[in-house]
């Protein structure tokens, strides 16, 4: 795995604009850390390009369809990487990180309701191979979901 780049101020200042505001135009950027439209535009695209931001719309999932959450703690036996690989691909799982302590895997998971998840879990997640158990808390409110904690 590489290491990237460290960003420079101007390039963090440029994100945590767009955390505040997505929708911010490369103009209004541009005017508030003192660059030129083109290049805040330049500096986006290179680091949408190399994976490191990403602008997306952000929804509450019970305003959209879907009615249950859940994070799914998964413990594996032998190699992680083919369990994970897996989850990433499944279209309800929305975050996966391999985690240190008494489970291997956690996955966020967004689904229409608990029929929808109880097939996830049952006939999807742990059928996989490796899989040897799951633990899945289910939410109940989400408090918060916020994506604006700068670039430190």
């Amino acid at each position: 795995m590489t290491t990237p780049a460290p960003l420079d101020e101007m390039s963090k200042q440029i994100i945590e604009h767009l955390q505040e505001d997505g929708r911010q135009s490369y103009a209004t950027i541009a005017k508030a850390v003192g660059l030129y439209e083109a290049a805040v535009r330049q500096r986006a695209q290179r680091m949408l390009d190399a994976g490191v931001m990403q602008i997306v719309a952000v929804t509450d999932p019970l305003q959209v369809g879907f009615h249950r959450q859940a994070m799914i703690a998964i413990t594996v036996e032998g190699d992680l990487r083919p369990v994970g690989d897996a989850l990433t691909e499944m279209p309800e799982v929305s975050y996966v990180v391999t985690t240190a302590g008494s489970v291997d895997l956690l996955a966020e998971v967004v689904c229409e309701d608990d029929a929808h998840l109880l097939s996830l879990l049952t006939e999807r997640i742990r059928t996989l191979p490796g899989v040897r158990s799951t633990e899945t808390f289910v939410y109940l409110k989400l408090n918060k979901q916020h994506y604006n904690w700068g670039t430190r």
